[in-house]
């Protein structure tokens, strides 16, 4: 016990020292504005000191900023539901996001990235080389822009929706409207209804099997035995699949039927490693529901640290790409929408990821983790596993998808099952105990409506159901403007 008690205060002391050292809002903005020196160094010291040189001095620190912001706002999808239901500390998550997220950046990110964001816009339409970067710094510095704000404001939004309003925007203001493919366009607006509504109702099913087949039971421990080993085989499945199709698609893009063999062998890999670890782990915990919950806290570990991975290989070129294009213009004096990938280049999204995540994302965890409605380890596992298949689905109908807005929508999904459940309870045992108390009271036929009424409980924060929402709403036409604007005044000021 002593033992315990004495890294359970080393734990708590490391954590707070984390914490602390990036507490104050003077130290995050001189650290920030220190790891952006230090791109300009390292840049400066990879190029000439010409005007194209500029270029991408100038677009290497704006592509860093745009990586800190990714990393400040967009991660906490990633980790925020381990830390709301306790099973990471925030130091813990913090660190575990970190190494994975510059991990998969580094290993999977790529080496040739598509500048165009999702090829909303035609690059051979933007009439000059010179136009092309500025319609490029135009949509990083816009993108990142919107994104700090939308972190200051604690809404999590989608980093490629904030990157491809840029481009949109700035593509517009240098080329026109018709250089835009608007079925593009349209399938990437779907995509904001899509994706939160998969995501929350594959979720809210998860949970209600959960409760269901397990939380439920008489022999809660019994039928965790039973069906624990499946629900981590289904989990192991979606995230090779996760993985396959997100995570590693820009070193190796396997068929829909080599992806579909290595989800089955991983459903029945995890099965049968983890069907005896359960039973082991079963006879040490109590028929609760808290003891039952603890059994999900490893794999939601795990889930945290995938998820790092396959959004920093993704979602890193949403920082780097732009400056990709940049640095080929430059070099080459020529525009593509798909460029090679200088390390060097890769190294700023990745540690950008990180630091940003590291400086300022325990604000957007918080807010995902415990703001929305509460967690616990099956409510968050379910999370995460529907964020793993709802991009595996989506990837397969051809739909694109936001991996923030699947995450979030899980939040949302569970936390209005809750509810539902909550209320029905109340429902049906509550009026009972009003018409008992007000039996004696004259007054107790109305009594019992308005108690009957203010019975309703509500598990899910609306204030930020509809700040998300209206952010998310925003992100496309927000980053647009700002984005047209900055190419406009680049383009006369430069």
């Amino acid at each position: 016990m002593a033992s315990n008690s004495g890294n359970n205060k080393d734990n708590s002391y490391f954590s707070n020292v984390l914490l602390n050292a990036t507490s104050s809002g003077f130290v995050k903005l001189g650290l920030s504005a220190l790891f952006l020196a230090v791109i300009g160094l390292i840049s400066y010291s990879l190029t000439d000191a010409s005007a194209g040189g500029m270029f991408i001095i100038a677009a290497a620190m704006i592509g860093g900023y745009m990586a800190l912001n990714i990393g400040a706002n967009d991660v906490a999808n990633n980790v925020g539901p381990a830390v709301g239901s306790k099973v990471l500390t925030m130091a813990g998550a913090l660190i575990i996001a970190a190494v994975f997220e510059a991990a998969g950046a580094l290993i999977a990110g790529g080496e040739v990235v598509n500048t165009i964001s999702k090829g909303i816009i035609d690059p051979t339409a933007i009439p000059s080389v010179e136009q092309f970067i500025y319609v490029m710094m135009a949509a990083l510095l816009a993108a990142g822009l919107w994104i700090n704000a939308a972190t200051w404001f604690g809404a999590p939004v989608s980093t490629t929706h904030s990157i491809v309003g840029g481009v949109l925007g700035s593509g517009i203001a240098a080329a026109g409207v018709a250089t835009v493919n608007w079925p593009t366009m349209g399938a990437i607006s779907a995509s904001w209804v899509i994706s939160p509504l998969m995501g929350g109702v594959i979720a809210a099913l998860f949970l209600w099997f959960i409760k269901g087949a397990i939380l439920y039971r008489v022999d809660r421990v019994s039928a965790a035995k039973t069906w624990l080993p499946v629900l981590l085989g289904v989990m192991g499945a979606a995230f090779a699949g996760y993985l396959s199709v997100k995570g590693l698609q820009r070193i190796w893009q396997p068929g829909i039927g080599m992806v579909a063999i290595i989800s089955v062998l991983a459903l029945a890999l995890v099965y049968l490693a983890t069907k005896p670890m359960i039973a082991r782990a079963s006879r040490k915990i109590e028929n609760t529901k808290k003891d039952v919950n603890k059994l999900f806290a490893i794999p939601l570990i795990f889930a945290a640290a995938l998820l790092s991975f396959a959004h920093g290989a993704n979602d890193v070129a949403n920082a780097v790409g732009p400056l990709a294009a940049i640095v080929s213009a430059v070099s080459g004096d020529a525009v593509s929408a798909k460029v090679t990938l200088p390390l060097w280049v890769m190294a700023i999204g990745a540690v950008g990821l990180s630091v940003g995540l590291l400086l300022y994302g325990p604000k957007l965890i918080k807010t995902v983790g415990h703001e929305i409605t509460r967690l616990n380890p099956s409510r968050a596992f379910c999370v995460a596993l529907a964020a793993a298949i709802t991009v595996i689905a989506a990837s397969w109908m051809g739909l694109p998808v936001s991996s923030t807005h699947t995450a979030v929508g899980g939040v949302f999904g569970v936390g209005f099952l809750r509810e539902y459940f909550a209320n029905r309870r109340m429902h049906m045992i509550g009026p009972l105990f009003i018409w008992a108390e007000t039996q004696a009271d004259p007054r107790g036929k109305k009594i019992r409506k308005k108690r009957a009424a203010k019975g309703k409980r509500k598990l899910v924060r609306r204030g930020y159901l509809m700040t998300i929402v209206t952010a998310w709403v925003v992100t496309v036409p927000v980053s647009a403007f700002v984005s047209a604007m900055i190419y406009l005044i680049l383009l006369n000021l430069v």
